[in-house]
C-alpha cells in the first residue's frame, strides 16, 4: 500500500505539520485533516529506488548477470547452483534458467 504525504495548509496539529498516511491507489486525497479537521495539501514525496550494485546483490534479486569473455563466449557471474558459470552461443544448456530466477 502507498504512503502518502500531506502538509497543512494553515497549522499543524498533533500529527504535526507534515504527516505520512497509507492509503490504497483507488482511495481518494485527502481534503482535510482526518485528527483534526483542518484543510490539507497532498505533497510529491522524493522516491528511493534500491538499484544492485554488487554481483552478490544482482544474484539475490534474481538478475542474471553475464560479461563477454570472448566471441560467443559469457561468464554467468551471478550463477545459481546448478547452472553453468559459461554460456556459450549455439550450446542451450549453458542459458540461465531464467524459470529459476522468477517467482511469483
Amino acid at each position: 500500500m502507498p504512503v502518502y504525504e500531506y502538509e497543512h495548509v494553515g497549522q499543524g496539529c498533533d500529527r504535526g505539520k507534515r504527516f505520512e498516511l497509507d492509503q490504497a491507489i483507488s482511495d481518494g486525497r485527502l481534503s482535510v485533516c482526518p485528527t483534526c479537521g483542518k484543510a490539507v495539501e497532498r505533497m510529491i514525496s522524493k522516491v528511493y529506488v534500491c538499484t544492485p550494485t554488487t554481483d552478490s546483490e544482482l544474484k539475490s534479486k534474481g538478475f542474471a548477470k553475464l560479461v563477454r569473455r570472448d566471441e560467443g563466449v559469457y561468464e554467468n557471474v551471478t550463477a545459481l547452483d546448478g547452472e553453468s558459470r559459461v554460456m556459450e552461443a549455439g550450446k542451450p544448456d549453458t542459458i540461465p534458467d531464467i524459470k529459476r530466477r522468477i517467482t511469483d
